[in-house]
């Protein structure tokens, strides 16, 4: 029988289930975008959106553009990206190498408020490209259908799952994998790692130095009433997280896996009896120079020598501190927690 081999991306996006102890298991990527990516634009080309030269426009400063510009490299698609001065040069110049034709808004100089900038260029290139196609992951539902093969992969070599954590960004890979696992475990406790300054549940929009998760606008596609618990961590704390992780299990990884890592590792101690599983995004490459580097860590008052053993437990995002906090959302709705309707704007991209 002939063997059948996997395509780039098929083989980049395919996730490894690592043992971290008995009860603590890591889901850890190369590039977890790939999946929504790569499931968004099938979609799109199955319905007949997207053809060879078509044009693709959306607003990436991380890892989705990455993985947009990976898939149009190779499927012969146009890719405009509009970003900001937060992305790394090292990002910007494997996206051009790719093809991507990278747009940096300007203008202003404080992250807040980046965000509305880069989604009034999207509508200005919109109408200057007619028939282009806009994946927009925060509010397109294709993302967290995306995340099903997680979840089975999860089914078939645990068998059952009871607690399942990771990041919140744009709500696909933590919103959609829990979806369908808790479709076979109801009592699938969900916790949401955000970090200071993201407003997805309920503190204010400020500068944020941990990249890759949290948000400045609010998206569609972060389904709330999914979560048992909502963890908020630091940049310092997450970055200290991730060296240990590479050191201690030698996982080379991103700062949005190391402040999975950390909450994960800490709630997997506390249910020794509980099988916990973390999404670990992506890998640590891109970071070479900040994350695990300690003189850049020095300069952005960011290097610790020891990480809290717990974190604060608080009973409202009002109460949050500058610390690792926890509070128990317990699966409501983001009024129901906050008590008003969160008056931003819709997010369509980061």
């Amino acid at each position: 029988m002939r063997k059948i081999y996997p395509t780039t991306i098929e083989a980049i996006e395919a996730p490894t289930l690592i043992r971290i102890t008995d009860n603590f298991y890591v889901v850890a990527f190369r590039l977890m975008k790939l999946l929504p990516a790569h499931f968004i634009l099938d979609r799109a080309q199955q319905a007949g959106l997207l053809d060879i030269g078509s044009i693709i426009i959306e607003t990436s400063s991380g890892t989705f553009g990455l993985a947009l510009a990976m898939i149009c490299a190779l499927r012969g698609y146009r890719l405009i990206l509009v970003s900001d001065p937060v992305i790394d040069t090292s990002l910007k110049r494997r996206l051009e190498e790719l093809g991507a034709h990278v747009e940096i808004v300007s203008g202003v100089e404080a992250y807040t408020g980046i965000q509305q900038v880069r989604l009034d260029r999207i509508k200005s290139l919109q109408e200057e490209h007619p028939g282009y196609f806009w994946p927009s992951q925060y509010d397109n539902p294709h993302n967290p259908e995306a995340y099903t093969p997680v979840a089975e992969l999860l089914v078939e070599a645990l068998g059952h799952v009871d607690c399942l954590i990771g990041t919140v960004g744009s709500g696909g890979s933590l919103c959609g994998t829990s979806n369908y696992l808790r479709m076979l475990f109801p009592q699938l406790t969900v916790a949401g790692v955000d970090t200071h300054g993201s407003v997805l549940f309920g503190l204010p929009d400020q500068p944020r130095l941990l990249r890759g998760l949290g948000n400045s606008l609010m998206p569609k596609n972060v389904a709330h009433m999914a979560f048992d618990e909502i963890h908020w961590v630091n940049a310092a704390e997450a970055f200290l997280a991730t060296r240990i992780l590479h050191r201690t299990h030698a996982l080379y990884m991103g700062g949005t896996s190391g402040a999975a890592f950390l909450v994960s590792r800490w709630w997997a101690q506390q249910h020794p009896n509980a099988t916990v599983v973390a999404l670990l995004p992506d890998e640590g490459y891109r970071y070479q120079d900040t994350i695990y580097n300690d003189d850049w860590l020095r300069q952005h008052n960011a290097l610790l020598t020891q990480l809290p053993e717990q974190p604060c437990l608080v009973s409202h995002p009002h109460e949050v501190n500058e610390n690792w906090s926890y509070m128990l959302w317990k699966r409501r709705t983001y009024e129901q927690v906050l008590h008003y309707p969160f008056l931003g704007g819709q997010s369509r991209g980061q």
